[in-house]
């Protein structure tokens, strides 16, 4: 995985990085751990060399992703203290197919599985209501679904409230890259904020939903419907395919939708 902190580096100057991508002074991060300020500053300046555990003692105060703690723990001189399995391994098999019942128990309503990079790995048969229509390109693997999402031959076309959701969207994966460090969420971002923005001048809606969050108006047809998200993590990931796997699902946001998402039962596949 590349990270923001590049292989290479001292192990103090990363511990730096982080610190400072937190917020945090050398005292803040003092009181938290119960390390001395001034053993911190021997550590970033590397008079100090720290030893593995009080390292995964500050990745886990700094809140790391766990790949840049197996990053820093590298640059450290020691072993990585997270495995990074592929998805097809046997031993996460019960992920996937926990995931697989979610996605599944979702239906008629869209849902699906993404990695840490917002690319597809599962999704259930009513995805298909928004990959219809959607050019080949874009449903090449692998699927990036922001890219999907806000692509001019893609989702965007038809989605009635693009510039509000365009702005949610940009907003969720510019936070996500600050807090992991990740050029290549870095990278996207600056991609999609090249697309088109749509209209501004978006119609009102009087559902109950829009109120406290924002939907996703979406045309179906001659219909429109509207949607809520949610994401589900997996709690406590010791694993770091598993730490950055999310399902996003999506809800009715009115009765009507409801409806017809009822009456349409479950399309046929698009992706998954």
């Amino acid at each position: 995985m590349t990270t923001t902190t590049e292989r290479g580096r001292p192990v103090g100057e990363l511990l730096r990085y982080w610190r400072r991508t937190r917020g945090m002074s050398q005292l803040d991060l003092s009181i938290e751990t119960g390390v001395s300020a001034r053993h911190l500053s021997f550590v970033e300046t590397g008079r100090s060399r720290p030893s593995p555990e009080l390292i995964l003692r500050l990745a886990d105060q700094l809140d790391m992703p766990l790949a840049e703690r197996n990053t820093v723990l590298l640059a450290g001189g020691y072993a990585p203290a997270y495995p990074a399995r592929e998805l097809n391994d046997p031993e996460l098999a019960p992920i996937r197919a926990a995931a697989r019942q979610i996605l599944d128990g979702h239906s008629p309503y869209p849902a699906l599985l993404i990695d840490q990079h917002w690319h597809l790995v599962e999704a259930n048969a009513a995805v298909a209501l928004f990959t219809t229509g959607a050019e080949p390109h874009l449903l090449a693997p692998p699927v990036n679904v922001l890219r999907l999402s806000l692509h001019p031959d893609g989702m965007a076309r038809r989605i009635l409230n693009l510039p509000e959701w365009r702005a949610h969207l940009l907003a969720r994966l510019r936070q996500q890259a600050v807090a992991t460090g990740d050029p290549a969420l870095s990278d996207l971002h600056e991609e999609l904020r090249g697309y088109p923005s749509g209209n501004d001048r978006t119609a009102p809606v009087s559902d109950a939903a829009s109120r406290v969050v924002i939907p996703l108006r979406y045309r179906h047809g001659d219909q429109e419907l509207s949607f809520f998200s949610t994401t589900t993590l997996f709690g406590t990931p010791l694993d770091v395919t598993v730490s950055g796997l999310a399902v996003e699902a999506f809800f009715p946001a009115d009765q009507a939708t409801t409806a017809t998402l009822h009456a349409l039962g479950t399309p046929a596949a698009g992706l998954g």
